[in-house]
């Protein structure tokens, strides 16, 4: 049964996705940036809601009240690609997420992340690089998104750690926008690099913000990882308790959305 419901999943990525870009496409050109992104986001929160109802993927949010109203950097952890599309569908901001500058080249991928207005990270650049991270990452925080990162760079996975890299901590600092730590046990219900997708619950859980005034990013991302990795294993005890834990083995509790 779970290999027939993750079978349907992808048809329904194959059969709904490309419409739905096909319209994006359309509509983009005589859009604002904000409603472009709102309209990509909806194809996230209708996923979110197939998830529910064909694989039985729920989720529950702690901590949304420590959100702030003002700029923001979003670090989290990154288990599977379920944080990566729900997010955006489950956060009050548009979200502008860093990746390589490739990407853009990709047809129709690329193009609708270089008409999002994400940031993009040219690594031919050098030295240079980040500071152009940084001035691409102010310019859309002045617009009113977040700048989200994952300090572990790849997906980890159930019950593991992987090395916290500084380049979020680095980029909140000379932004001097304060950091949010997220914490969730996604891995549980969609395990990297697996086809299989797994019935539970998701329990995602923010932080309260790190000001980031006074600061190093070393010391930013010391505090971002010790808050992370302890709530990890507050949340689901099990994965660290039996590293070796199966995947939808969900070690999170209450009730789902």
């Amino acid at each position: 049964m779970r290999f027939i419901r993750s079978l349907l999943l992808m048809l329904y990525f194959v059969v709904y996705t490309t419409p739905y870009a096909i319209a994006c496409f359309i509509a983009f050109p005589f859009m604002r940036a904000d409603k472009r992104y709102w309209m990509a986001a909806g194809w996230c929160k209708s996923t979110i809601v197939v998830l529910r109802y064909l694989i039985g993927i729920r989720y529950t949010i702690q901590g949304m009240e420590n959100l702030p109203d003002g700029p923001a950097v979003l670090l989290s952890k990154h288990q599977s690609a379920w944080e990566t599309l729900a997010f955006p569908a489950l956060m009050p901001h548009p979200l502008c997420y860093v990746f390589k500058r490739e990407l853009l080249f990709v047809p129709f991928f690329g193009w609708a992340l270089g008409l999002l207005k994400m940031v993009h990270i040219d690594r031919k650049q050098g030295r240079d690089a980040f500071a152009s991270v940084t001035r691409q990452g102010r310019a859309r925080m002045d617009e009113g998104a977040w700048v989200i990162m994952f300090p572990e760079g790849t997906r980890t996975r159930v019950g593991s750690q992987g090395k916290y890299k500084t380049g979020g901590a680095r980029f909140a600092v000379a932004t001097g926008a304060p950091v949010v730590p997220i914490a969730h046990n996604a891995g549980h219900v969609w395990p990297r690099n697996s086809f299989i997708k797994y019935a539970g619950i998701v329990t995602v859980s923010i932080g309260k913000p790190i000001d980031t005034a006074g600061l190093t990013p070393e010391e930013v991302n010391t505090r971002v990882e010790s808050w992370i990795e302890a709530e990890m294993r507050r949340i689901d005890p099990h994965a660290y308790a039996a590293p070796n834990a199966q995947p939808g083995e969900a070690g999170a509790a209450g009730a789902g959305r």
